[in-house]
């Protein structure tokens, strides 16, 4: 059996990776810029790296877990399969009637992207799946050997989504054009809605079955390379892709579903987080993950990450679960600019690793709140693995928005930094007090390379007054895969009052969905130390047009239906906690039945280094601060913190994954996780 455990994030500027023995607990980091035009050129350059520096024999790699944004880039620019789309008659211009919201409101100049299959490769078939799942028109063979040759007439087509309506309570007539067209195109991928995802509401259906079949062939060819590669340096190496639900799949599986990969790092980012939040005894947190290209924050409670079925991704709609994520583009590699209307604008676009911030002396010459920083003070000269910070450079690149502003690099650089910590507060806002949660009540979690720059700024923006740092902030998204389980997600939809009469029904549904998860569940790996199945009902009012999710517990095997009135008041308690009120008299229905079938894994628990002595500065800096301009600051390494260090700000801690900002007015300390947690001095 393997002794090793690696987790891999591909980030937008740097790949991280975290080694974990599992026999003694013993962790290793590493990090080394990412290659955008390859992610796997990154990830195979730096195992042979990590290999070489924690002393791994490949042979003794047990689970090799990685985050991707190979989907993610994907979807974002538009470089996917040329696709088609076949759908019932009448259907045709789904995708581009959608619910027939504009994505700005009050813009009537901003369009919705337009469809990822151009409408001369959609076609239409005589065939007809009624609301009850009977078949109102046959499916005749006639008519799927003129949908046949109608797919051969069309150039250059590399994927094909299948979308009929009502599929997901008759799946026949999809799975009989699906296996006659993979017989007579086998080059030609097939994603079919009533696997793809087997729920009602057709735009949310056909638009997710297009994405996956959009992003199908680029990701099955990047997971077949992945693993061919993975299968030589590690050839004992259970190779597995994280999903954004905040599981592991198998790389066939997310070849064959890659939607599923759409929100893979971040996800992983929140499961980290939660993790590390839970050895140091807080389970209420808002994180706060700040890559060179963007920011995702999410709100955990209870120790519980939050999840979503429903996301927009660069104006695609995704229903599939998924980790409750907000995105903004501001990060570290974000470009600052001056708009038309004079004002001073950070991100979204970026530098991201290739050529990346100007002081990375990578060819890159545009103002970056990387640049910011270092103008500021706040950034060493080197980082990751010895990584040199030029700041003649970053001085340079300020100067492009200090001139034309008449004010000096450092005012500049404030505003830059300042206006980047206001967007990382407003998606802050969305995961918190629009949902009725007082960020006050929260911890704010950072990580990520820049999360403990910002940190400290985000948190007076909406009066924080605590902030964890963790001990290794650029590498958790790399962490949270190494603790992760396997997960897979099953859903029926069913429809019905939520009424005695209907719990047969209701039954019926959760035991087709058990029996899947079993067959799932009773795979084989020694790694496993238990198996369990969540049954969850989505349950609204009868006339809401969207539900809230009940769960109804976690056992070995899918747990017991519970009475009509128990299932009412645990959905009274949720809309209450959702809305603020809730209705006792008025009528409830169930919509869709799921379950989430989990195998975890065996954990080492984390051997932690713990030093000891009386932290002394290594270095002074002088960093600017709005109030006061330069002061100097002392520079601490991390690695020489030992539990119970407190340290007043102004001060700068660096170690070798992030860096981390105590302003004047914050104190921080190490507690018993080696964890710190910096919180504001009492006024």
């Amino acid at each position: 059996m393997g002794d090793w455990v690696i987790g891999v994030d591909v980030g937008g500027t740097f790949t991280d990776f975290s080694a974990r023995q599992l026999s003694t607990g013993r962790l290793v980091l590493h990090k080394r810029p990412s290659t955008p035009h390859d992610p796997s050129d990154a990830i195979l350059n730096g195992l042979q790296e990590l290999k070489k520096k924690a002393e791994i024999d490949g042979e003794d790699i047990a689970r090799f877990a990685h985050g991707t944004t190979v989907a993610t880039n994907a979807l974002l620019q538009r470089k996917g399969a040329r696709t088609g789309l076949v759908t019932t008659k009448g259907f045709r211009d789904l995708l581009e009637i959608g619910r027939q919201v504009r994505p700005a409101i009050y813009d009537l100049q901003t369009d919705a992207p337009p469809p990822l299959v151009d409408r001369e490769h959609r076609l239409e078939v005589a065939e007809r799946i009624g609301a009850d799942g009977t078949v109102i028109t046959e499916f005749t063979d006639a008519e799927i050997a003129l949908v046949v040759r109608r797919i051969g007439e069309l150039e250059g087509l590399e994927s094909l989504a299948i979308c009929l309506i009502f599929s997901f309570l008759n799946p026949a007539h999809e799975e009989r054009l699906a296996a006659t067209l993979r017989a007579a195109y086998p080059d030609i991928y097939v994603s079919i809605s009533s696997e793809v995802h087997p729920e009602f509401r057709e735009y949310e259906r056909f638009s997710t079955t297009v994405i996956n079949a959009f992003l199908q062939p680029e990701v099955s060819r990047y997971m077949d390379r992945l693993s061919a590669a993975i299968g030589q340096a590690a050839p004992n190496a259970a190779l597995g892709i994280f999903q954004s639900a905040g599981g592991l799949m198998s790389i066939e599986q997310a070849a064959r579903f890659p939607v599923r990969t759409a929100l893979s790092g971040p996800a992983a980012g929140a499961v980290g987080a939660a993790a590390a939040a839970e050895l140091s005894g807080i389970e209420n947190i808002i994180t706060l993950d700040i890559g060179g290209t963007s920011t995702d924050v999410a709100l955990i409670q209870n120790g519980s990450v939050g999840t979503s079925n429903l996301r927009d991704i660069a104006g695609f709609r995704i229903r599939l679960p998924t980790v409750d994520i907000h995105t903004v583009g501001a990060g570290g590699g974000s470009i600052a600019h001056l708009g038309a209307d004079g004002l001073l604008k950070v991100g979204p676009m970026s530098a991201g690793a290739v050529p990346g911030p100007a002081c990375y002396a990578r060819g890159g010459d545009k103002p970056t709140v990387s640049d910011a920083n270092v103008v500021l003070g706040r950034l060493p000269s080197r980082l990751a693995d010895g990584f040199r910070i030029d700041a003649d450079l970053a001085r340079t690149a300020i100067e492009q928005i200090s001139a034309p502003l008449d004010v000096s690099r450092e005012k500049a650089a404030h505003g830059i930094v300042s206006v980047a910590a206001s967007n990382m507060a407003r998606a802050i806002r969305a995961v918190s007090i629009e949902k009725g949660q007082d960020p006050r009540d929260y911890t704010l979690m950072c990580f990520g390379g820049a999360g403990g720059l910002h940190a400290a700024d985000v948190a007076d923006i909406l009066a924080m007054r605590r902030i964890l740092v963790p001990r290794a902030p650029g590498i958790l998204c790399a962490e949270g895969l190494i603790v992760a389980d396997l997960q897979e997600n099953y859903v029926t939809t069913c429809r019905c009052p939520l009424e005695e009469a209907n719990l047969p029904q209701i039954a019926a549904a959760i035991n087709k969905l058990a029996t899947q998860a079993e067959e799932w569940l009773s795979v084989s790996d020694d790694y496993i130390v238990n198996r369990c199945q969540t049954i969850i009902l989505d349950l609204r009012y009868i006339g809401q047009n969207y539900e809230l999710q009940v769960d109804l517990g976690t056992a070995r095997h899918a747990p017991d239906l519970p009475t009509v009135e128990a299932l009412k008041q645990a959905f009274f308690r949720q809309h209450e906690t959702a809305y603020g009120h809730y209705n006792p008299d008025a009528g409830v229905e169930v919509v869709n039945v799921r379950i989430r079938a989990t195998m975890e894994f065996a954990k080492q628990t984390l051997t932690a280094a713990r030093p000891d002595g009386k932290a002394e500065p290594v270095a002074t800096e002088q960093i600017w601060f709005e109030q006061t301009g330069f002061v100097p600051s002392p520079v601490y390494q991390r690695e020489q913190l030992a539990e119970g260090t407190s340290l007043f700000g102004p001060a700068l801690i660096t170690q070798f994954d992030t860096t981390t900002l105590v302003p004047p007015g914050w104190t921080i300390r190490v507690d018993g996780a080696m964890n710190m947690i910096m919180e504001r001095n009492n006024d």
